[in-house]
């Protein structure tokens, strides 16, 4: 995956005009971190990353960015790893939801991302998260 790459395509096929990358080192120069951060219009998308190098981090920020753009927690480490339990009914009724809330010139892609951002908030919030292995 190229996620910088990725980024760069989704924004322009949905006419948000093209990422800046900003990314700064702190600690001493043999140990430097880098902190990137994706900006669409001026406005920050995401978390940002970070790594040992620039390159790195902008490819966390990038892959943060578009996590945000699927309707996922940009951070990966806060959504609760495993399989999340399927209850037909209460899917079918987040999937017309998505449909009713996301735009009309809306991809296939984005209302799939809203449906499950819809699925995964309402069963966490009745305490019917993920099932472990």
């Amino acid at each position: 995956m190229n996620a910088k790459g990725d980024l760069i395509a989704r924004l322009a096929a949905q006419g948000l005009g093209v990422p800046v990358f900003e990314a700064q080192s702190s600690g001493p120069p043999h140990d430097l971190t880098f902190h990137a951060r994706v900006l669409v219009g001026g406005q920050p998308l995401g978390t940002g990353g970070q790594a040992r190098s620039k390159k790195d981090a902008e490819r966390a920020a990038a892959e943060a960015a578009l996590r945000v753009l699927d309707g996922e927690p940009d951070d990966a480490g806060t959504a609760p790893a495993g399989r999340w339990p399927v209850y037909a009914a209460v899917l079918a009724q987040a999937l017309d939801a998505a449909v009713e809330l996301c735009p009309e010139d809306a991809t296939l892609d984005d209302v799939r991302a809203e449906a499950a951002r819809l699925y995964r908030d309402l069963l966490t919030e009745l305490g019917h998260g993920p099932e472990e292995g």
